[in-house]
């Protein structure tokens, strides 16, 4: 909820943000990319167009 990524994400699929926010993390923790998770919510803050 830090810059909005996930609902931008839950907006554009027209899918319930928690979902997509228990993806991500489900995918950051046991995909083995805890801090890249981090990272890589973060450029997708930047590169994703406000609306």
């Amino acid at each position: 909820m830090v810059c909005g990524v996930c609902a931008g994400i839950a907006e554009y699929f027209n899918w319930d943000p928690t979902i997509i926010r228990i993806i991500w993390v489900a995918a950051s923790i046991f995909l083995g990319a805890g801090f890249l998770g981090v990272i890589a919510y973060f450029i997708v803050a930047v590169i994703m167009p406000e609306r």
